[in-house]
């Protein structure tokens, strides 16, 4: 165990584990707000220019999280996650104080590790991390979080270090993760869909510079359409006013017969050209493409 003492009645205080770019994103963002740091990573050498910076270096993980009230975790996944918290001794290290778990995994992982947390005397906050590691500490970093509200006040000082906006969704331990997942599963489809256009594009002599402008101005359309569509869907409208989804099959079969011309793989777009054939087979031609979730659902 380290000699490093506890930190002083009213000293802020935090520990975090894992050091990969996220996490030492966090960790420069605590040590910069002047609250007392500890880190540590599974793989040594990454704490280096922390340290030099003034944060504490942890020979364990149960030195760690022994030397703060407040530890954050920020790890790949909820596996490697609790590799490292459900040590033996890391668990009796823990009870009594509060982890605050930012790493990516699904809403049931959130769930059983709040299980484990309360069964074992620790206070849990399940949370996401919303933007990239350039934001941290900046005004522009997002962060999302669940759990018991008492402990999250409790620990929102020192979590407001991290900079940006921090949100409580309620004491549902999966809120943040339920959110993450839907969240991500926007960026990534999107990201899917910029690929594939990029590729057709180029197919037909289109630069991506070329491109960039006008594919900026059809992402400008979708912050007002996802509040309007979602008022759609609450009402259960899925008005199809202006764009039905017969419509929209025929406008997906032209990008799905072009990308193949070219030889380029179109089966996300033959996925979602599937949904809507589907939604259109079940009666619903005549109504917005918002109904296709409504279908997805249905078992």
């Amino acid at each position: 165990m380290s000699s490093s003492p506890l930190p002083s009645s009213g000293q802020r205080a935090v520990t975090v584990l894992g050091l990969g770019p996220m996490g030492r994103a966090l960790a420069t963002a605590f040590v910069e707000a002047g609250v007392r740091t500890t880190v540590w990573n599974r793989t040594p050498g990454r704490d280096g220019e922390l340290v030099a910076g003034g944060a504490v270096p942890a020979v364990s993980a149960e030195e760690a999280v022994a030397a703060s009230p407040l530890t954050v975790v920020c790890l790949v996944n909820y596996d490697a996650t609790d590799s490292v918290l459900r040590q033996d001794a890391v668990t009796r290290a823990l009870k009594g104080r509060t982890v605050v778990n930012l790493s990516a995994d699904t809403p049931e992982r959130a769930r059983d590790t709040g299980r484990w947390a309360g069964e074992h005397g620790i206070g849990y906050l399940d949370g996401a991390i919303m933007t990239p590691t350039p934001t941290i500490g900046k005004p522009d970093a997002v962060f999302l979080h669940s759990g018991p509200e008492a402990l999250y006040a409790e620990h929102r000082p020192v979590l407001d270090a991290l900079g940006g906006t921090h949100t409580h969704l309620g004491e549902e331990i999966s809120r943040a993760a339920a959110y993450d997942i839907a969240l991500l599963d926007i960026f990534w489809t999107s990201m899917a869909g910029y690929a594939h256009a990029v590729a057709v594009a180029r197919a037909e002599g289109i630069t991506p510079r070329e491109l960039a402008p006008f594919a900026q101005g059809i992402g400008a359309i979708l912050p007002p359409l996802f509040e309007e569509l979602a008022e759609d869907i609450e009402s259960g409208a899925y008005s199809g006013e202006g764009n039905p989804l017969t419509s929209a099959v025929s406008t997906m079969a032209h990008i799905v017969h072009a990308s193949e011309a070219h030889g380029i793989d179109a089966s996300v777009m033959r996925a979602a050209e599937g949904l809507a054939r589907r939604t259109v087979g079940l009666g619903h031609g005549a109504e917005g493409f918002t109904r296709v979730s409504e279908v997805l659902g249905r078992r």
